[in-house]
């Protein structure tokens, strides 16, 4: 019964090829090995679908409309910046061990910093909502550690990543996202992986991400992506922030952003599936096509971290978005299982 309720009723097709936007699937496993690029196509409802033309092939892009952004008043439980700062104070201490292995494996840092292109180790890099760290090693083996700035909001997660080695001539500071303590035109590369789900602003900042690079630097955001099926999508929207692919596309193309790609990546063990969402989904790079701040123009945040809220209701989210995370803490674990299971060449 719960292999049914995690399946859904979704079929996928896989096509190989080069699609638009690199929408590709890129997978990894825990030995470091990559499946071969593939386009993803849903094979439901495709008469709803434009058809996208390219050089080598052929694909369907599905025509979705926009998920609606909660109000500041109603985010997602860690998508509040108070309440990310609680929910981190206990997950820093297993991230690395717990987190990473199932959702954001080294390979898949690997092919996800790809189309970064950090190819000079002079680059000046900030890696926004670095964390413990882990993003950041895959960038100091291309880039110097001293040209690299780590900065994040919670200083749990900052002590995580002073303790590795490869990091120490590293900057590190704490930093909001959406106002970035860096002058315009600062960087050669942005990177952030694994953060943006935690923005009640996402599209301020990646504005702060186009303010903050060099003309013609480049910005690589790696995220999640939304699960169509029910039940993940329920928790999905409990627990944070799971942007749809034609989302990140909009958000770094209103920010001032040429050249935008996205490019999918996720565990070799999924085989492919996306129905239930990916902590890690997509890697969207964009290129500063002018100097000086974004042409977008923003009203004030709106978020208000030191209101006050109250303990029951805090008690209630924080139970409510632990259970959510705990949903997807045991997801790659399901998807493991099912992989050793299923044999090759089926689908799961």
């Amino acid at each position: 019964m719960v292999s049914a309720m995690l399946n859904g009723a979704e079929s996928l097709c896989l096509t190989r090829g080069i699609v638009q936007y690199s929408y590709g699937f890129s997978g990894s496993d825990l030995y470091g090995k990559n499946l071969s690029k593939l386009g993803l196509v849903s094979c439901c409802n495709l008469t709803n679908f434009p058809r996208i033309r390219s050089k080598k092939m052929n694909t369907l892009v599905p025509k979705c409309s926009l998920s609606t952004p909660r109000p500041a008043s109603q985010p997602r439980f860690i998508q509040h910046k108070k309440e990310a700062f609680w929910f981190y104070r206990f997950l820093s201490i297993v991230y690395d061990h717990v987190i990473n292995p199932g959702h954001w494996t080294e390979d898949m840092r690997e092919d996800a910093l790809e189309p970064a292109e950090l190819n000079s180790r002079k680059l000046t890099v900030v890696d926004v909502g670095g964390g413990t760290g882990f993003t950041t090693l895959g960038i100091v083996k291309k880039v110097d550690a001293k040209n690299v700035t780590i900065l994040d909001q919670s200083p749990h997660q900052l002590a995580k990543a002073r303790e590795k080695e490869e990091l120490k001539d590293c900057k590190i500071i704490e930093g909001d996202a959406e106002d970035l303590p860096f002058p315009t035109d600062y960087a050669d590369r942005y990177i952030s992986a694994g953060s943006i789900e935690y923005w009640p602003d996402p599209q301020r900042g990646i504005k702060e991400a186009y303010r903050v690079l060099k003309l013609g630097g480049k910005a690589c955001l790696i995220g999640p992506v939304y699960p169509t099926f029910w039940l993940s999508r329920f928790f999905a929207d409990v627990w944070m922030l799971f942007p749809k692919e034609e989302e990140y596309i909009d958000w770094f193309q209103k920010a001032g952003f040429k050249d935008v790609q996205l490019k999918r990546i996720g565990p070799k063990w999924y085989r492919g599936v996306r129905r239930h969402g990916l902590i890690m989904g997509c890697s969207v790079t964009g290129v500063k096509r002018a100097s000086g701040d974004s042409p977008l123009q923003l009203g004030p945040k709106t978020e208000d971290v030191e209101k006050p809220v109250h303990p029951l209701v805090f008690l209630y989210r924080f139970i409510l978005g632990a259970l959510a995370g705990t949903y997807y803490v045991l997801l790659p674990i399901y998807m493991w299982l099912k992989d050793q299971i299923v044999p090759k060449g089926q689908p799961i």
